[in-house]
């Protein structure tokens, strides 16, 4: 067990030397999880999570809301796969979770989405607003924020790969890196993530022909959900008090970028049900 144990710090410890990487932002990361393995680990958790909710029942398959949903992402990715390349060949779907009381939304590495009917009806998003959430979460993906929150989940949880390394279960190992990818979903990204999620996202979502002053009225909006009860967006979402000026600060310069609105093209995307 020691021997194992010395062999997996060490091997942390050269990962944590070379894993290195640039958000799209230009801030240096360091990474205990590779981007491809967490997109490779996201989609092992995502199926799982998807194939839960589907048994309970939990998919919407109204083709209005469907359609709604795929148009606005599919303009988006559209966008993304043109700014980024790498994106290209990732496997784009969203389920939307018939779940009225849970404000949340969320996409893993790989582009693996899901949204809430809560987030949406709530907070009567219109497009342009459902538009900024989707580009925001996309922008996680974009941006490997993913690897980042499994790299945390990861410290927490060495010992439970320790524990699969020492028998050479690499089976058990693999399950204990595919759990990272759902643990990941519960942890909150830094400060600094979420500022850069703000920005590429608006700008995602400004080129694909949505107004860049939703992303304002949308936390406005947020924010009059009240404390009493706050939505599990924040969980994952932090919203520092300044987040609605920084981006109010954004929104000429984005406007810029598509004065016209113009819509992009809808890159078809996979609606889950």
């Amino acid at each position: 067990m020691m021997t194992a144990l010395r062999s997996l710090f060490l091997i942390g410890v050269a990962l944590l030397v070379v894993s290195c990487a640039s958000s799209p932002t230009g801030r240096n990361q360091f990474l205990l999880i590779s981007p491809e393995a967490a997109i490779l680990e996201s989609e092992t958790a995502y199926l799982s999570t998807v194939g839960a909710l589907d048994e309970e029942g939990k998919l919407v398959t109204d083709p209005n809301l469907m359609g709604r949903v795929g148009r606005i992402t599919g303009r988006l990715v559209t966008i993304a796969e043109q700014n980024f390349p790498s994106s290209q060949s990732w496997q784009w779907s969203v389920a939307i979770i018939d779940d009225p009381e849970t404000v949340n939304a969320w996409c893993m590495a790989g582009g693996r989405m899901a949204v809430y009917t809560g987030l949406i009806d709530q907070l009567e998003l219109t497009d342009d607003e459902l538009a900024q959430i989707m580009g925001h979460e996309i922008s996680h993906a974009l941006a490997n924020h993913t690897a980042e929150r499994m790299s945390r989940a990861l410290a927490t949880t060495i010992g439970v790969i320790a524990v699969g390394a020492a028998a050479d279960n690499r089976g058990a190992a693999m399950t204990g890196t595919a759990l990272l990818a759902n643990v990941a979903l519960e942890l909150p990204n830094s400060r600094t993530a979420e500022t850069e999620a703000d920005s590429i996202g608006m700008e995602l979502a400004t080129r694909a022909g949505y107004d860049p002053e939703a992303a304002v009225t949308l936390w406005q909006k947020m924010g009059s959900l009240g404390e009493a009860r706050p939505p599990e967006f924040f969980s994952t979402h932090p919203a520092p008090e300044n987040r609605q000026a920084t981006l109010q600060q954004q929104i000429s310069s984005m406007r810029a970028l598509n004065p016209d609105r113009t819509k992009a093209p809808i890159t078809e995307i996979e609606i889950v049900r």
